[in-house]
């Protein structure tokens, strides 16, 4: 039998940091969790500043993927940049069905965001990373503005990051 963890309850709040920032993605996956969100997107340029590699992080992931029917997108200008990250990677490798990598359309990368969406539940954007400026909410509205957006960039974007292994 499988365990939800208790209700984080996200509150809607500014990001201002990066520490802000990373306890925003954890909130956000907690929340996904809790409340069976049936999507999560994320998007970034190259997801180097998001705790791909960190186990607990990969373990939430995983405890959201095993639920049924869930999806996993990532939109990234750069998604070979992935492949740097070896327990993301691993954890990909397990989860090719449930999880998709997309390249952003070359002229999509200069607005590209920085986002986790988790379907109608939670969105977190950070709009300046150099001053990690973004905000965490719950608002319906705003994430039905960045779920189109989303869904914009998606309709352009191609396949990548092919798992592959070798041998039958």
């Amino acid at each position: 039998m499988e365990t939800i963890p208790a209700d984080p309850a996200p509150q809607p709040r500014a990001i201002d940091s990066r520490a802000a920032f990373v306890a925003g993605l954890q909130q956000s996956l907690s929340s996904a969790l809790t409340h069976r969100a049936r999507a999560m997107f994320w998007v970034d340029a190259d997801f180097a500043d998001w705790p791909l590699d960190d186990a607990l992080w990969l373990q939430q992931l995983v405890d959201w993927l095993r639920l049924p029917q869930r999806r996993l997108v990532l939109l990234a200008a750069e998604p070979e940049a992935l492949r740097l990250r070896s327990r993301f990677m691993a954890c990909y490798g397990l989860w090719t069905h449930a999880i998709g990598v997309q390249a952003t359309a070359a002229e999509d990368i200069p607005g590209l965001p920085c986002l986790l969406l988790a379907e109608r539940t939670v969105g977190l954007q950070v709009q300046d990373k150099r001053h990690w400026r973004g905000e965490l909410s719950v608002e319906p509205a705003r994430l039905r503005e960045w779920s189109e957006r989303v869904d914009g960039l998606l309709q352009r974007s191609e396949p990548a990051l092919p798992f592959t292994i070798l041998g039958l």
